[in-house]
């Protein structure tokens, strides 16, 4: 997905698949066998098929001219192939190399199989998610790869700034550990158990520094997600449910103290939004300007009209869907927004184009087809 974020905002990126096709075109639901998840995290690729265990001079080939190669191989398999950072960064010395592995290049994990769910579990996120007696609780889609993903994406901008903008004129190597981004995204947790001893635990939806933090059910049936994090919302939301002496009870005066008496808040705030439908909720916390949204399944992301007017799905043109729709590009740039181009291609969709522009003949390609090398 770092490449899928370059893309999105015009980088040519070019997907070396191996000739079974990745693993993204297997994972997923189809339609008449064509793979959907792919439509999306191959949009804006061309796609060429390589094994480059046997062949790796054609590698060499194309990373002599690149900006940036993205690799998720276990540490050491490229080298084991003739094709890791000394070789390549010797052939290109400006070459930025993204190295995406489950636990880093280094350390006594570095040789573990890696996947996002395994870092989702090691970097606390797991432990601090879900109901306080329950189990922990995995997300259900690739939060820690999508994590790694934006990290990959602007370390890659950042050392592509130092070579050109500020003008070394050198490449370098990212090593990037997925169970890293979403360690660092997880706040002062280690601060608060290095200075304090404190171990945080799950609390549901609720949140250890501010009240009233929670998912309340409407009377129509409907969840909305309520947060009130700074003094002058936690106090009107406090006035709207519970009325001006519940709201100036001294002891919702502090965050901590808001804290301290959730559960009296959120019978008074839960109460009040279980009284009414939806829609009188949204209205009356917008007049009283209270932090609050529904919580959306996706059919009804597709009917909001806040996703409408910014373009936030599109539709794209597919070769063999016809148009489907997909997230657009975020976030958006005033003078080079980012734009869905194509869609997933096909496997090895442009082979003929790429290695021509790699300086082959139609024989040439003919042999490597022959070879099962592409």
């Amino acid at each position: 997905m770092i490449a899928t974020h370059l893309g999105d905002f015009g980088a040519d990126v070019i997907k070396v698949e191996h000739p079974s096709g990745d693993a993204l075109r297997h994972t997923g639901f189809r339609k008449d066998g064509v793979p959907l998840w792919w439509k999306v995290g191959g949009r804006n690729k061309r796609s060429i098929t390589l094994d480059i265990k046997r062949g790796p001079d054609v590698l060499k080939k194309l990373v002599k001219d690149a900006d940036v190669l993205i690799e998720s191989f276990r540490p050491g398999t490229l080298e084991k192939w003739g094709v890791g950072w000394e070789e390549l960064s010797a052939i290109n010395p400006r070459l930025i190399m993204v190295r995406v592995t489950g636990f880093g290049q280094t350390g006594p994990y570095r040789n573990r199989p890696g996947f996002g769910t395994l870092a989702e579990a090691m970097s606390g996120f797991a432990h601090i998610t879900g109901e306080p007696q329950a189990s922990p609780t995995l997300p259900p889609f690739g939060l820690a790869d999508g994590v790694a993903a934006q990290y990959g994406a602007f370390a890659t901008m950042f050392a592509l700034y130092e070579r050109d903008a500020k003008g070394s004129g050198k490449g370098q190597f990212i090593d990037l550990a997925i169970y890293e981004p979403l360690f660092a995204l997880l706040g002062y947790q280690p601060t608060l158990y290095d200075q304090l001893g404190i171990v945080q635990g799950r609390t549901g939806n609720r949140s250890q520094n501010n009240a009233p933090r929670n998912t309340y059910k409407t009377r129509d049936g409907r969840w909305v997600a309520l947060s009130a994090s700074t003094p002058s919302i936690a106090d009107r939301v406090l006035r709207l449910a519970g009325g001006d002496a519940f709201a100036a009870d001294p002891r919702f005066a502090t965050a901590a103290g808001r804290v301290a008496a959730i559960d009296e808040i959120d019978r008074v705030v839960g109460g009040w939004i279980a009284a009414r439908d939806l829609t009188e909720v949204i209205r009356i916390f917008e007049e009283y300007e209270g932090a609050i949204a529904p919580v959306y399944d996706i059919a009804q992301i597709f009917e909001d009209p806040q996703y409408a007017e910014r373009s936030d799905i599109i539709a794209v043109n597919d070769t063999e869907l016809g148009s489907i729709k997909m997230q657009n590009v975020f976030p958006r740039l005033s003078r080079t927004p980012g734009k869905v181009r194509h869609t997933g291609p096909r496997v090895g969709e442009h082979n003929e184009e790429v290695y021509r522009e790699l300086g082959l003949d139609a024989d040439q390609i003919a042999l490597l087809h022959e070879g099962n090398i592409i």
